[in-house]
């Protein structure tokens, strides 16, 4: 798998030096031979840099059955070997050792982590190892970890040149002599960093700390933290098939995950995630860390309670495939537990853990009331400095949970107006997407609509077709019309992009070019573009999965049905569930004569009709009492269309104790202004 996708660069593969068998105890110094440039050189190679055959992909005579050897071995004086360490000599460049002097105290090395973390460039990665003293060789990983978070991207590094520098080149040269002296954690930790920089598998470097971890694999003396490592790192190396990892997934079935700590419990997770099991295997395994996470979670840091969310989201995934059962009843206490853990580390998540946070609770459609309140403090201190995606999915979330913050919404929209241009044009349509869901038109909804229409000028063509016809549709439902673009939606071009994306032109996204087109008609009579080809017509938006209009809630369907036959006498005087030439679907519709008296359902003498609205709660916002935006608009064309809409919100139907006290209700919305006499 990895194989395929890395981008291979074979630094170091021109050191194919036998190391020497350890005799004796000693300490030993080795010192890159070096070219009159300063520059390590490879002896073997007319061209004399080390650079140049890494440029050539290696050095063919290094390939070759010689055993030519470029650097030189100088044994010093014997002394304890306590531990492994690297150092580097301020004095002479980049060369660095194994000394066994004195191992880097605890206190030492959280500083120099601390140091890299600063880092905001591999540049400045690279001087800081000059400055260190003595360096372990969990340091030296964590300097690899550290240079491929700021240098990685999706198939390959920013900058592969990175990989020719003196002092990376060095460190990964004093790792490769020195693998055996190594220990499991500092090992396992180099080899995942190596993989993350995309060095070539077959190199003397990756050949060598691969050897040496099947040794210590095989020994079965890794903790469980060091054992996901090392998956992770075969992983990327061999792909979900590697031997190595059954083996590691063998030692950690016989661990017990009650006994784990935290980090190791994070570990876990992270790689099982990762790790494409076989369906049911390792279920055993995966609910008892269930069931142990469940105990810890209010112990869990920020990062942990990311890591966490983020596999059960990941696994439950991939049990529709399938693959790794998920045991629910085990994992939804866990994913409450984990929000609630989750509330009280909002401020302190970084952007891609409150990511990943956020995308997990979409998936498992939860959230509570301390979390949105955390959130509300939160956003307004970071729209303006966060990640694009990272507050995208901040209004996903508010979005898809259909929760209406103004103070949430307000705060994106600002920031909107002055970062958008840094947006993907994903990301822009995601969170307009938000505000029509929930029918919100900000405080500054003209520069908000204004930036969206200057983006659709500029960058049209880098919108993807659902995508820009989602962005349009949702202005729509806060009344903001796209006139302007319509005629690119409906031209047989765009038609045709859209037929080709994905499963193409379903019934839903048929039912949203049905309703922009109508949309343009009735509320911008101005507009005399293009008309929607009649073979993408639908005749009505109330369709089952995905719809533009919300189903009726049956108990207060038949609360307000009984009332009426109460109201009227008979039931023939209303008709239900009445489809409209339209497309929306009406639940009662009530016809009047001209003087204003009703009428039979089936009479043609017709002057004026009614709709009643039945919205039970699913069609407001959960926390308001605010229309959803697709309800909205239902009620604004029904208006527009000629009719009189009577809305009967749940909240004032649940105020109604007895039947008399419904049809007293009843005839008041509907015949405000009349006084019932005896029908």
């Amino acid at each position: 798998m990895a194989l395929r996708l890395i981008q291979r660069f074979p630094l170091l593969e021109q050191f194919r030096i036998q190391r020497y068998p350890r005799v004796g105890l000693v300490r030993t110094t080795r010192a890159l031979t070096t070219s009159s440039e300063g520059q390590p050189s490879c002896v073997a190679c007319p061209r004399g840099s080390v650079g140049g055959c890494i440029q050539r992909k290696g050095c063919k005579k290094l390939h070759s059955g010689f055993e030519v050897r470029s650097l030189v071995t100088i044994v010093r004086e014997p002394s304890f070997v306590a531990s492994s360490s690297v150092g580097l000599h301020r004095d002479s460049g980049p060369r660095f050792r194994l000394s066994q002097l004195r191992r880097p105290t605890a206190e030492e090395e959280q500083a120099f982590q601390q140091h890299l973390e600063r880092c905001s460039s591999s540049l400045q990665v690279f001087p800081l190892l000059r400055t260190v003293e003595m360096m372990s060789d969990t340091m030296a990983a964590a300097v690899l970890h550290r240079v491929a978070d700021l240098e990685q991207k999706e198939n390959g590094l920013k900058d592969p040149t990175v990989l020719e520098s003196a002092e990376l080149r060095a460190l990964c040269f004093q790792l490769q002599q020195d693998s055996g002296w190594l220990t499991d954690g500092g090992l396992v930790s180099a080899l995942l960093a190596c993989t993350r920089l995309f060095l070539d598998p077959s190199s003397t470097l990756m050949v060598r700390l691969v050897s040496e971890s099947k040794e210590r694999l095989a020994k079965g003396q890794m903790s469980v933290g060091q054992l996901c490592t090392l998956g992770l790192a075969m992983l990327a190396m061999e792909g979900p098939g590697s031997l190595m990892i059954k083996q590691v997934m063998e030692q950690m079935q016989k661990q017990k995950p009650d006994q784990w700590r935290l980090a190791e419990l994070s570990a876990a997770y992270r790689f099982l995630q990762e790790a494409m099991l076989e369906d049911g295997k390792y279920r055993d395994l995966l609910n008892a860390m269930h069931t142990h996470a469940v105990t810890v979670t209010s112990h869990m840091d920020a990062p942990a309670v990311s890591c966490v969310l983020g596999a059960l989201a990941s696994l439950n995934q991939k049990q529709a495939k399938p693959l790794v059962g998920l045991n629910q009843k085990q994992a939804k206490p866990l994913v409450i537990n984990l929000c609630k853990q989750a509330a009280r580390h909002v401020p302190h998540f970084a952007d891609h853990q409150l990511t990943i946070v956020l995308g997990a609770l979409i998936h498992f459609g939860h959230s509570n009331h301390n979390f949105v309140e955390a959130m509300e403090k939160h956003v307004p201190t970071m729209a303006f400095t966060s990640h694009p995606e990272t507050l995208t999915r901040v209004m996903q979330f508010f979005g898809r949970r259909n929760i209406l913050s103004p103070t949430v919404m307000d705060a994106v929209a600002e920031s909107f107006v002055y970062r958008a241009d840094d947006y993907h044009t994903s990301q822009v349509a995601r969170q307009i997407m938000a505000f029509g869901k929930l029918g919100y038109r900000p405080p500054n909804a003209g520069e908000l609509f204004e930036k969206v229409e200057t983006i659709l000028h500029t960058r049209f063509s880098e919108f993807q077709p659902r995508a820009l016809l989602n962005l349009l549709h949702s202005c729509t439902l806060v009344e903001s019309f796209p006139v302007n673009f319509a005629p690119k939606v409906f031209s047989s071009y765009f038609l045709q992009q859209l037929q080709a994306q994905g499963t193409g032109i379903d019934s839903f996204i048929m039912a949203q070019l049905v309703q922009l087109y109508m949309t343009l008609k009735l509320e911008c009579p101005s507009y005399e573009g293009p008309r929607l080809d009649p073979k993408y017509r639908i005749s009505s938006f109330l369709m089952p999965g995905r719809s533009l209009e919300t189903p009726v809630d049956i108990h207060l369907y038949n609360c307000v049905k009984h009332g009426l036959g109460d109201l009227f006498g008979d039931h023939s005087y209303f008709e239900e569930k009445v489809l409209t030439p339209y497309c929306y679907t009406l639940e009662v519709e009530i016809k009047l004569d001209e003087e204003g008296y009703v009428v039979p359902a089936t009479s043609n003498d017709v002057s004026k009709r009614i709709a009643l609205c039945i919205d039970g709660q699913n069609r407001f916002t959960s926390n308001t009492r605010q229309l959803l935006g697709k309800e909205a608009i239902k009620q604004r064309h029904l208006r527009l269309l000629g009719y009189e809409v009577v809305q009967i919100p749940y909240y004032e139907l649940e105020e109604l104790k007895t039947k008399a006290s419904v049809v007293q209700y009843l005839h008041q919305k509907i015949f405000p202004h009349t006084f019932r006499l005896s029908w």
